[in-house]
């Protein structure tokens, strides 16, 4: 069947229209980019109010910010495993050392290296699963004291620059005494 055969259909699925539209704005444009008034433009032309737009646009931007926190929770969570392997090979090689010179073989710091290794492997495979439902809680908790430590620290920096013009003045009368 060639193209010129080919009869488009009379109705499209709403994820049809999605891509159709998708590939005809990213023809459209030199770039692939759109200005926010292009897509206020385009949502006018398919009869999309301007709430529904804002609404959409609101949520689009929660997304990414979520987005950009979950990113930053896996490097954090990947961050806290190199610091764990590191110190895991610190330890186990002065260990494995330590056994091996006083004995000439190796008994008491296999356990140690098996036994702490396991504990390893079970926070490796924690912190390269991004899905279900502790990974969700391990977030919300990570995001929940992320959120406080900024709160508390803007409050910090209130306090200080409202302390600061009080011990300004205090300090001045003081000197012209």
């Amino acid at each position: 069947m060639t193209a010129s055969e080919f009869q488009p259909p009379q109705i499209y699925t709403q994820e049809d229209v999605q891509q159709i539209l998708h590939l005809a704005i990213a023809k459209k444009t030199d770039r692939g980019e759109l200005s926010r008034e292009q897509l206020w433009e385009i949502a006018a032309e398919l009869e999309i109010d301007s709430e529904s737009l804002q609404a959409a646009e609101r949520d689009w931007l929660n997304r990414r910010l979520l987005d950009k926190k979950r990113q930053e929770f896996d490097l954090y969570r990947r961050d806290l495993l190199k610091q764990k392997v590191t110190r895991y090979a610190i330890v186990n090689i002065f260990l494995v050392s330590l056994d091996f010179l006083s004995g000439g073989v190796l008994s008491w710091s296999l356990y140690i290296l098996l036994i702490w290794g396991l504990g390893l492997a079970l926070d490796a495979w924690k912190t390269f699963q991004t899905k279900g439902e502790a990974y969700e809680q391990a977030f919300q908790r990570w995001n929940l004291k992320n959120e406080m430590r900024q709160t508390l620290a803007s409050l910090w920096s209130k306090f200080k620059n409202w302390w600061e013009p009080q011990t300004t003045t205090s300090d001045s009368t003081v000197d012209d005494w």
